[in-house]
């Protein structure tokens, strides 16, 4: 899993309220077991007509936008099922950080799995970086290692986030990496316990 210390990026802003995890990747799209090719159908149904036809005034189809990795909605992100594939989206098309005031709580545990970090503000603050990411070319930084969103016209918020999650992020370490770190004695345990040859077969 990629590290995440600092982060520096333009800014989507999908401000609304309790985006769905169908919303963020509809179920016709649910046919892979890799976590990659889901970027293409991010916010499919919003980005494009029944027709397939891109929405011109959906952010994401607009070309300020082109390139964000920071995206800022509003509360309860994540909502609804609690499909993986939602983050793996989010992720393979380039969002690194998710910005709001609250998140639900499958869909969150499910970003630090893969390295997407979701920074949870006030509703004034991720409001006002909303407004401001009208403006063509807006940027934050996320810094996880200082816990900080700042901008360079002065906006800068403080945020939480619990020390075993942060620790996850600054290092890398899904559930795989975190067992990996213990390799050592997983080896020392195997040694003296050997598979049956039934196992083994």
């Amino acid at each position: 899993m990629q590290p995440f210390r600092k982060h520096s990026g333009k800014v989507a802003p999908l401000y609304r309220a309790n985006i769905d995890t169908d919303q963020i990747i509809p179920k016709q799209f649910l046919k892979r077991i890799e976590k990659t090719g889901f970027g293409e159908f991010l916010f499919n149904d919003w980005r494009r007509s029944p027709s397939g036809v891109p929405e011109p005034d959906f952010v994401l189809n607009q070309s300020q936008y082109a390139d964000a990795s920071i995206l800022v909605g509003g509360k309860n992100f994540g909502c609804g099922s609690s499909r993986e594939h939602a983050v793996w989206a989010l992720a393979d098309y380039g969002f690194r950080a998710v910005i709001a005031s609250s998140f639900a709580d499958i869909f969150a545990n499910n970003c630090v799995k893969n390295g997407v970090l979701t920074v949870v503000l006030t509703e004034d603050e991720a409001a006002e970086i909303a407004r401001k990411a009208e403006t063509a070319g807006y940027q934050l930084t996320v810094d996880l290692e200082s816990c900080t969103v700042r901008d360079e016209q002065g906006f800068s918020a403080k945020f939480r986030i619990d020390d075993f999650t942060r620790h996850c992020l600054l290092e890398g370490l899904d559930d795989i990496g975190l067992t990996m770190q213990h390799e050592a004695e997983i080896s020392k345990y195997e040694s003296k316990h050997p598979a049956p040859a039934a196992w083994r077969a």
